[in-house]
């Protein structure tokens, strides 16, 4: 699935029209990364592909990105992720949809709760995410890090290998938003 795929997807989810779009924002290269600290080598992955659309008047923020988009230090790394954990063939991608909680549009930096829905392997769970929220010159900047628990997400570690990975990855993300424009 492309970009353009993506886009059409977080479209469908907020139906922008030129008359509601004045407070809808675009990250089209948003950047997520995780950790996993294990006895054996830390895995550590990027992924600066991701796609978010925010509008501030309805408080919603949509996010999508491609498993396959990132990027380990070593190829073997990669291949285990898509290929016997995320399984990226019958789960391409990671999706999110959810809310600002406490959010003030009128100021300029906050930390605000976003909860939603986190989509990762065909798996759907709610999740309340601290996020900073910085505002400069009309441009948004949303950054922030939780932990997933492998298991919520049925993600299989084979029990040769369960001492050797962590059960939690801790999930970074940061979001550079400017206006959308039709």
């Amino acid at each position: 699935m492309n970009k353009i795929a993506f886009l059409l997807l977080l479209f469908t989810i907020f139906n922008p029209s030129k008359e509601n779009n004045k407070q809808q924002y675009i990250a089209r290269q948003g950047q997520v990364t995780f950790f996993s600290y294990t006895s054996v080598e830390n895995i550590e992955a990027k992924n600066n592909q991701v796609l978010s659309i925010i509008d501030l008047e309805k408080k919603e923020i949509a996010v999508s990105m491609l498993m396959r988009a990132f990027v380990f230090k070593k190829d073997l790394m990669y291949e285990h992720f898509n290929e016997s954990y995320i399984e990226s063939d019958l789960y391409p991608q990671a999706n999110f949809k959810g809310k600002l909680v406490d959010f003030d549009v009128n100021l300029a930096k906050q930390t605000s709760t976003i909860k939603g829905t986190l989509t990762i392997h065909g798996i759907a769970k709610e999740v309340a995410i601290k996020t900073m929220i910085e505002n400069k010159n009309n441009n948004y900047k949303l950054t922030g890090e939780f932990i997933a628990a492998v298991k919520d997400f049925n993600i299989k570690i084979p029990a040769i290998l369960s001492s050797n990975i962590a059960k939690t990855i801790n999930l970074k993300f940061r979001f550079q938003y400017q206006p959308y424009e039709n």
